[in-house]
């Protein structure tokens, strides 16, 4: 049997390796991908008093801390029993709407926009240098405009990397109509910069026969279930909302509340990676495979356009009339349109930011809600990439009792395990892979925009430690594990 290692892979947070095995004929036997780097916030969560969980769990991750952050505050809300005024709200859902445009923004022009701009370009070339190389216009507005939302992020949150705003009930402080000048013109720019995203997207990208392949293909389709949140019109909402799942099939499975959806996801662990599998409980689960029978779903851009029925905004809504006169039918099954709705998430985005903030309310000097006793609650939000939940337990002291975190990532791992292995075969099928065919093996992954520092929990005893000792030559020495 021979051994094909993709390590470390590139272009997203966190760290992990594909491993491929052949057969001796040099058929795919397997694909993996996976994870060796470890997280254990649930476990040293505890004990801490509750307040300081928005500040701690943001420290998972310095690409999506907003999403843990307002996650733990919703979590810390509903223990509280306490009513997030109005001007705390609006606050939150601008900061967050701003977020969901930055990330996005990020992923599509430099983590994945490589894949996307430069299907053609040596490795050495395939990075976001690449991409200002060649279109230098776009990269210098993507710069001054994604600087303007992190501008943003740092007037509403305090610190445009880790914020420290959200508090149980509430907001740190209001917002002055001097800050609100300066949102409102960053937020109309990051609309215009989503018009232009789009011209590009059907300029550069759409166009490539080797992307319509991609997105056309069935060795990339992938039949799951989908989860997302949904406002009462069933538009996408990615701050608040209910849980909303729909199968293979496209049929509406659940709605339900956060605390209700979270009874319906059950996770399971496998001894070669220390990320765990969710599934749903009404199917079970399967195995690592796909199909209106299996329990797994996927989350992120492309499942909440699949479980919404329209867009929140007007030219969000345009896009995404485009993109199902494409496809023609719903769900869309094709791993690489997590692109495509990404690009669509992150223009109703900016357009929501834009409109937040020209709310009345917005500078309101109320700002934090009542405080009931300590108890339990659960907050879901959706992150850049997909379903966030947060779920404590805290003692009557208000300390942290339990903690339980299932991020977007995790959530996602059996989609993204089985879309790597799709690629694989199909990589493997056209002969011995090359450096250019191993990149495709990577943009399976990379569709997903995953975060592996956030996916990786610990389940005491079933996943050892190993360390690996190789030499000069790339020759394993020896392993050792705990």
């Amino acid at each position: 049997m021979k051994k094909i290692v993709i390590d470390p892979i590139t272009r997203l947070e966190g760290h992990g390796k594909i491993l491929i095995y052949l057969d001796e004929e040099g058929k795919l036997r397997d694909a993996i991908l996976q994870v060796p780097e470890l997280r254990g916030f649930e476990a040293f969560c505890r004990g801490r008093r509750a307040e300081e969980m928005p500040q701690i769990t943001e420290r998972i991750c310095g690409v999506c801390p907003e999403a843990h952050h307002l996650a733990s505050a919703k979590a810390l809300d509903a223990a509280f029993q306490a009513e997030v005024p109005k001007p705390a709200r609006l606050q939150r859902e601008l900061f967050y709407n701003t977020y969901i445009f930055s990330d996005h923004l990020l992923h599509l022009v430099f983590l994945g926009g490589p894949d996307l701009l430069l299907p053609d370009a040596e490795k050495a070339e395939r990075n976001i240098l690449g991409v200002i190389k060649r279109f230098p216009d776009l990269g210098r507005k993507v710069v001054e405009v994604r600087a303007q939302a992190q501008k943003i992020l740092e007037l509403i949150g305090g610190k445009a990397i880790h914020p420290v705003f959200a508090l149980p009930g509430g907001v740190a402080k209001p917002l002055s109509a001097e800050d609100r000048g300066i949102i409102l013109a960053a937020s109309e720019r990051m609309v215009e910069l989503g018009k232009t995203m789009i011209a590009v997207f059907h300029e550069e990208i759409l166009p490539q026969p080797e992307f319509q392949s991609l997105l056309l293909s069935e060795e990339t389709w992938l039949p799951t279930h989908y989860m997302g949140l949904v406002d009462e019109n069933l538009a996408p909402n990615f701050y608040d909302g209910l849980v909303r799942v729909v199968t293979a099939e496209g049929a509406e499975l659940f709605r339900l509340s956060g605390p209700e959806a979270l009874g319906k996801i059950a996770e399971r662990s496998e001894p070669w990676t220390y990320v765990k599998f969710p599934y749903l409980t009404d199917f079970g689960w399967q195995g690592l495979r796909a199909g209106p029978d299996s329990g797994i779903y996927r989350v992120g851009p492309l499942a909440r356009l699949n479980v919404a029925e329209r867009m929140a905004t007007p030219l969000a809504q345009e896009e995404y009339e485009r993109f199902l006169d494409f496809f023609g039918e719903k769900p869309v099954h094709a791993t690489f349109a997590y692109h495509w709705a990404r690009l669509i998430e992150m223009v109703q985005a900016a357009e929501t930011a834009a409109k937040l903030a020209k709310e009345p309310e917005l500078t309101g000097s109320t700002v934090r809600g009542k405080l009931g006793a300590p108890g339990e609650g659960v907050g879901v939000i959706e992150a850049a990439r997909g379903t966030l939940f947060h779920h404590y337990k805290l003692d009557p002291q208000g300390l942290v009792e339990y903690a339980n975190l299932i991020v977007a990532t995790t959530h996602n791992a059996p989609g993204i395990g089985l879309s790597v292995k799709q690629m694989a075969a199909a990589v493997v099928e056209r002969g011995m892979p090359d450096e250019h065919l191993l990149n495709r093996v990577e943009m399976a992954f990379r569709a997903y925009d995953p975060c592996l520092a956030c996916a990786t929990h610990f389940l005491p005893g079933r996943l050892p430690v190993a360390v690996e000792i190789y030499d000069a030559e790339g020759k394993l020495l020896r392993r050792v594990e705990g």
